[in-house]
């Protein structure tokens, strides 16, 4: 028990000193030319990762005043694609309804990021694609190994691989530190927090 705190924490610290600074700046940069030109935000993520990109899409309307939206908070038209067009369309129908177009992007939160091989999370795999054809940027934060996000996005974090056995708490955990320090960059925040 007491190896796993000191190891789980010793891990937090390796994963924060070894991101991509650069790579989170030139997100920044991309997040402020969508918010200069009245650009939409649309947070995709499933299981964990669903509860972060609503998360997100409250914490960049409020802080930072971009119109941002998650497909997974109405749960009763996300279950009637998924119903109607199967699972693997249920982002991308969801997409074209909202008109995506090159002045938004999609923003991923997953751990995989998407495999056809494996076939897992393939909803953002065909996301990603009815993205790239709008024109849209594809912006995300992903597992170390990050997928079909990472081989086809414009600006993605990879958290760092630390233990093996912790990728998906860890990949979850720094989504949300990685969103916060987008939405407190001086470049974004338009509206300060409470507290």
């Amino acid at each position: 028990m007491k190896n796993h705190t000191k190891n789980y924490f010793k891990g937090v610290s390796e994963i924060s000193q070894s991101l991509d600074k650069v790579r989170l700046e030139k997100m920044v940069k991309t997040l402020l030319k969508i918010k200069t030109t009245k650009g939409r935000i649309f947070f995709l993520g499933v299981g964990g990762s669903a509860a972060n990109a609503s998360h997100c899409v409250n914490d960049f309307r409020k802080l930072c005043k971009i119109e941002s939206y998650c497909p997974t908070d109405n749960v009763a038209e996300f279950s009637a694609r998924i119903n109607d067009d199967g699972w693997n369309k249920s982002f991308s129908s969801w997409l074209e309804v909202s008109k995506i177009n090159k002045k938004d992007a999609i923003f991923i939160l997953s751990v995989g990021g998407g495999n056809l091989k494996k076939k897992v999370s393939i909803n953002l795999i065909e996301a990603i694609k009815i993205s790239k054809k709008k024109g849209s940027k594809i912006l995300g934060i992903v597992g170390h190994e990050g997928g079909f996000t990472k081989a086809n996005g414009d600006v993605v974090v990879s958290v760092p691989k630390s233990d093996p056995k912790l990728i998906t708490p860890y990949t979850e955990a720094f989504q949300a530190v990685i969103w916060h320090y987008l939405v407190s960059h001086p470049s974004l925040q338009e509206q300060k927090t409470k507290w």
